[in-house]
């Protein structure tokens, strides 16, 4: 990527990440809070956007929310660690509060989950209808939402339907895309750009990105043994398998959007095999998400996808 073309895309990041802020400040300023908002792009950036939200519903000062010194926002503040869930409630709590106050709820599938469970909606769906401790806003964040299973999307979709006065949800998630549709047209959705798909290539790609982009440079020489023996490389704990996969079908996206950049630039516009194995590979995450699919299977699905897509 040239120079230009790079400070011309670190410009629309910056522009794409502002005009999401802006929505959510503008619900804010003019008080239209919308009961559901599903925020998507990469996980650190809408996990710290729906607690900064979150936060700022139940702050006090009118000029800017949060202000970080009324007492509502020091409440809020989380100062240590946050306490880790789990989904079965065995070795954590189902939902923790954000920071210590009482109307702020947190929601995520804890370190160890493969999922957000339907035991964890559930009990923050009960905390919720209890009503608000200082008579504000109570919110809850569903970090993770990517990982609601079914059970718990449809426990949810009860929430969305018929929800508690001056109650806001928030969704995180990397995509939309696992969610079912009806979640998803309840929600105000806000896109947050995600940078590395502008960075495929960068110096500083972190490691794991850079071995599976290395291997899929060279996929169109790879042959049935080989493939299967990359697939194979995600067995295990289906926690650190499932990450590993995200990061696969991540880069291999990526990797087929680059490749039909480059057909088009060269002239070749019959590149339908190409975007419908983009289309698998969007498949292979909702399965590997939302139908608890087997990592091997899943990568197996989707690297035969990527290959095919370059047979003549």
């Amino acid at each position: 990527m040239s120079t230009q073309v790079a400070c011309y895309a670190a410009r629309a990041m910056t522009e794409a990440a502002n005009n999401a802020r802006v929505l959510l400040d503008r619900a804010l300023a003019t008080g239209r809070i919308h009961s559901a908002y599903l925020l998507s792009g990469p996980p650190e950036t809408v996990g710290a956007e729906a607690r900064r939200f979150a936060r700022a519903l139940v702050c006090t000062n009118p000029d800017e929310r949060p202000c970080e010194r009324c007492r509502e926002c020091q409440r809020s503040t989380e100062s240590a660690a946050p306490v880790e869930l789990d989904g079965a409630g065995k070795k954590g709590p189902l939902f923790r509060h954000i920071g210590d106050h009482p109307d702020l709820y947190w929601v995520d599938r804890g370190p160890d989950g493969t999922r957000v469970r339907i035991g964890q909606i559930r009990a923050a769906q009960q905390a919720l209808r209890l009503g608000a401790n200082e008579g504000g806003y109570r919110v809850l964040v569903i970090a993770d939402a990517e990982w609601l299973n079914q059970e718990a999307q449809n426990s949810l979709l009860k929430l969305l339907e018929e929800p508690p006065e001056k109650t806001a949800l928030i969704l995180a998630s990397a995509s939309s895309a696992p969610l079912a549709a009806t979640i998803r047209s309840r929600c105000q959705k806000i896109r947050f750009p995600d940078e590395t798909r502008f960075a495929l290539r960068a110096d500083d790609l972190p490691e794991d990105r850079a071995d599976v982009l290395r291997r899929f440079d060279a996929i169109e020489s790879a042959g049935l043994s080989q493939l299967l023996d990359w697939a194979e490389e995600y067995r295990g704990s289906r926690a650190v398998a499932a990450e590993a996969v995200e990061v696969l079908l991540e880069v291999g996206t990526g990797w087929l959007g680059e490749r039909v950049k480059q057909d088009v630039e060269a002239g070749r516009r019959d590149v339908r095999k190409k975007l419908d194995a983009h289309r698998a590979l969007a498949q292979c995450r909702k399965d590997l998400v939302q139908r608890n699919a087997n990592p091997q299977m899943v990568a197996e699905r989707a690297l035969f996808a990527v290959r095919g897509s370059l047979a003549s």
